[in-house]
């Protein structure tokens, strides 16, 4: 067991308060709802439709009557409910042994449910593996905070103590997975197109999103802010629920990745094993044509789900492992300013 897998949940809030709560403060002088401005929302009037506006916020029967579109406009309840839709299915335990990616995924919620509740708000969280594992009901307060960070930690620790399970298996299940769709795409590629491109990735994995976002809707029934943290490794099919929440939610969808799923080393030949499916293959990660094939290949992926998370009317943003927390936070802060304008 690595070093931060006994992490407790109080020296990982206090670690983040110093390292990055902190930074925060400075930058954002305690507004915290200009990271994430949205739910929690009262109706209050309706006036005309101006470019720019949000189209959800079209208030059609009556711009049906009066034959002009209208809006309704809204204030911020005093109370913020948030959602922490947290995927920690076991492709999560990727990454350098020091930061792997269910770490990552701990730090986020804990920054979060931390500033959100600061500002007076509720937060709640719905964790997803093969299934919903567990739901933390919303509430206020440090303790809250504490309850989800050790929720997570808890479960990085369980991880790590598996039978079998160690730094350099969760770092193969996930470059088994990608190496798999990489040389199915290159079948596809040598038949002369891309056929069953999605249907062949969907089928290397058991993750099902759509049954965390599919279990929010019927959760959440008051308008919220619902924060979706994932890798998005993912069966298909989670766009459409994704599309229902955001209808009625202010949804923000973060996805942690680690660099090395989408960069093999020059290691020769290696087994890599899938962590969530147990399926092993050969590769040689010495043949650059493969690592190029592998490179391209996970890019177009993530093109195709950025483009995915868009047409569901959700923005998608990245968090990697090496990235720096405070500037990931208020580079999506200001991505997200400049959509409002």
């Amino acid at each position: 067991m690595d070093a931060t897998a006994a992490l407790s949940a109080e020296s990982l809030l206090r670690r983040l308060e110093w390292r990055v709560v902190r930074r925060l403060d400075g930058r954002l002088q305690g507004d915290y709802r200009s990271l994430f401005r949205g739910s929690g929302l009262d109706f209050t009037d309706l006036r005309e439709y101006a470019p720019g506006d949000d189209l959800r916020h079209i208030e059609w029967n009556v711009t049906a009557r009066l034959d002009e579109p209208y809006v309704r406009e809204f204030v911020e309840d005093r109370e913020l409910t948030a959602w922490l839709l947290l995927d920690d299915s076991a492709s999560m335990g990727f990454g350098p042994v020091d930061r792997q990616k269910d770490l990552v995924l701990a730090e986020v919620a804990t920054v979060l449910a931390h500033v959100l509740v600061r500002g007076g708000g509720r937060v709640g969280a719905i964790v997803l593996d093969r299934k919903v594992e567990i739901v933390v009901p919303p509430a206020s307060g440090r303790t809250q905070v504490l309850r989800i960070a050790k929720t997570l930690l808890d479960r990085r620790e369980a991880r790590s103590a598996g039978p079998g399970k160690d730094a350099g298996q969760g770092a193969h299940g996930a470059w088994g997975r990608l190496a798999r769709f990489g040389r199915r795409a290159q079948a596809a590629g040598a038949r002369g197109g891309n056929e069953g491109r999605d249907t062949a990735y969907a089928s290397a994995g058991v993750t099902d999103l759509s049954v965390l976002l599919t279990a929010a809707a019927g959760i959440a029934r008051r308008r919220s802010l619902v924060l979706v943290v994932s890798d998005f490794i993912s069966v298909d099919g989670w766009e459409a629920p994704l599309a229902r929440l955001a209808r009625r939610h202010e949804v923000v969808a973060l996805q942690v990745l680690d660099p090395r799923e989408s960069e093999l080393p020059d290691a020769g030949g290696v087994y890599v094993e899938d962590a969530e499916t147990g399926e092993q293959i050969f590769v040689d990660t010495s043949d650059a044509a493969f690592r190029q094939r592998l490179a391209a290949v996970t890019a177009e992926r993530q093109a195709d789900l950025e483009a995915r998370a868009t047409r569901a009317g959700v923005d998608l943003h990245v968090v990697r492992t090496d990235d720096d927390l405070v500037r990931t936070l208020l580079r999506i802060a200001e991505l997200r300013r400049r959509r409002r304008r």
